[in-house]
């Protein structure tokens, strides 16, 4: 990515702040990522439920320092309209710094060495200053928003079992805390809840459990080779490559991109969430349990194997909807609303489960859903109504993302 400079152009007797380059937003957020990951105690323990949001307040506070300056779009958080002489660098640099600080106190050293090389970056001071004023304000708005709401019980999850009888005990990645946040854009948690599964005595139900059956057991002889590797290219996806392709094109302004990243982490959150709810809602079994056990579905038309084992580890929390297919379609939702069905030269996804991979190149976010939903079949975790159920909560939490906030201002507002 190139390195990015900050002009300042004259203006109707005003200094007026000229687009950056988009990198300050990217550096800032892959930054936050590398924050986030050298936090794992020590130095910052004990770890708690606020961390969760860290990275979508990091987003929250460039788009509304960025937007303060060039105002362009609805804000999110209240933020006031600032100077439009100040550094959209130092806004952007600032607002990350301060919310990674809040969360990261521990990365202190760290963080005070990238946020001081950024402002060395700037050498007209009193931009800059303006900048680092309007990041500091934003950063405090986003630490304000989108906590953990102290009237919302946390219900850790209980192992269901009959009196007297043996469960596993491994508590689910499901943290009590996980439903206390308050929503971005949902009312409530449930409000996107799909449609219950197919019950166990219909034909749907029956045709799903034979094809993950099949395809995603470990010694599968209908699974391919291609299809093996996508199950596993695909447990961990990443879209950063996409998202630094649309943000690097030619054009696009720093807001633009924080509001991009900002919509997207959003999305992920309430959809993640909503997802979340329905799985310990239905509490529904996975492919391993339904197939050892078939014979306690009441369907002659399953049948039951004992030893049969997924390609691909079992994740640990109940099995509907699917979430890998809950977070592709949200984020599928908010890049084509920014970019159509795909960005020039492709949608570019990578794996971080696969080490070393090279990032792929597919014509389109609606084919890469398909196959994030294709693979969970492939690695035998998910049956296929359950993806379209979660395909289904990402695209109505993406859409109320993009029609709800940030939309973009009428053109006369945009440019006061």
């Amino acid at each position: 990515m190139r390195h990015s400079r900050f002009i300042l152009a004259g203006a109707a007797g005003l200094l007026a702040a000229a687009p950056a380059s988009a990198d300050t937003v990217c550096e800032w957020i892959e930054f936050s990522e590398s924050i986030a990951r050298a936090s794992t105690p020590p130095p910052d323990a004990p770890r708690t439920g606020e961390h969760d949001r860290a990275g979508t307040q990091v987003t929250l506070a460039m788009f509304e320092a960025l937007n303060a300056i060039d105002r362009r779009y609805e804000t999110f958080l209240g933020m006031a309209q600032g100077d439009r002489t100040a550094s959209q660098e130092a806004a952007a640099a600032t607002a990350a710094y301060q919310v990674l600080l809040a969360h990261y106190p521990g990365q202190k050293a760290a963080l005070d060495d990238s946020h001081n090389v950024t402002m060395l970056g700037i050498t007209d001071a009193t931009t800059r200053e303006r900048g680092k004023a309007i990041g500091e304000a934003a950063a405090k708005l986003a630490l304000a928003a989108g906590g953990i709401d102290p009237a919302r019980a946390a219900v850790p999850y209980r192992p269901r079992t009959a009196s007297g009888v043996w469960t596993a005990t491994q508590l689910p990645v499901i943290q009590p805390y996980t439903f206390t946040f308050r929503p971005w854009v949902l009312k409530s948690w449930d409000e996107v809840r799909p449609a219950p599964p197919p019950k166990l005595n219909s034909a749907r139900w029956a045709k799903d459990f034979a094809e993950v059956k099949a395809i995603g057991a470990k010694g599968s002889k209908v699974r391919t080779a291609e299809q093996s590797l996508m199950a596993k290219y695909r447990i961990t996806p990443s879209m950063t490559p996409s998202l630094r392709l649309i943000a690097d094109a030619p054009g696009r302004s720093l807001v633009q991109n924080a509001r991009m990243f900002a919509l997207a982490e959003i999305a992920a959150d309430d959809a993640g969430r909503a997802n979340g709810e329905a799985k310990i809602h239905y509490n529904f079994w996975r492919p391993i349990t339904a197939i050892r056990n078939a014979e306690e579905d009441g369907n002659s038309a399953t049948a039951a194997d004992g030893g049969w084992e997924p390609l691909i580890a079992t994740p640990n929390h109940p099995e509907y909807p699917c979430g890998h297919c809950t977070y592709a379609a949200a984020a599928a939702t908010v890049l084509k609303s920014e970019v159509g069905n795909a960005p020039p030269g492709g949608v570019r996804v990578q794996s971080r489960s696969v080490p070393n991979s090279v990032v792929q190149v597919l014509p389109s976010f609606d084919e890469w859903v398909r196959q994030v939903s294709m693979s969970r079949i492939y690695g035998g975790v998910h049956y296929r109504f359950s993806n379209e159920a979660g395909e289904e909560i990402g695209r109505k939490v993406g859409q109320m993302v993009v029609e709800r906030v940030m939309r973009p201002l009428p053109v006369q507002s945009a440019s006061r």
